[in-house]
């Protein structure tokens, strides 16, 4: 196993929730991670960010070892849930407030609602 494959494993069950992004959580340096760092942000989940523009490493092996093509990607529970589109088609159907509630993630149901509201 690489050592960026093994790192990405062992960040991704170490933590309950983990967004490869570019940038940080509080920091992003792109439109697609902006949104999904944002919408976690609001939501008041607490997710460890990796930001793969700090190792080309990372930035490939996470490519690779979910086999899908584009950054940002979420996980939950050491599962690949999927990039900025998803997670925001997610977000306002509700399924994402499910994903977390099934997994034991804490979030603020309030703040799912606005965010549902305000694109309704």
């Amino acid at each position: 196993m690489t050592d960026a494959k093994q790192t990405i494993e062992d960040t991704v069950k170490a933590n309950d929730v983990v967004l490869y992004m570019k940038g940080t959580k509080t920091m992003p340096q792109c439109g697609f991670s902006s949104k999904v760092a944002g919408v976690l942000n609001y939501m008041g989940v607490e997710f460890e960010d990796v930001n793969v523009l700090a190792d080309e490493d990372i930035r490939q092996g996470i490519k690779d070892y979910s086999d899908w093509p584009t950054i940002p990607q979420l996980y939950v529970k050491s599962e690949f849930v999927g990039g900025c589109d998803i997670i925001i088609e997610m977000t306002l159907s509700g399924e994402l407030d499910t994903l977390l509630e099934e997994n034991g993630v804490a979030f603020d149901k309030e703040a799912a609602e606005k965010i549902r509201e305000a694109n309704a």
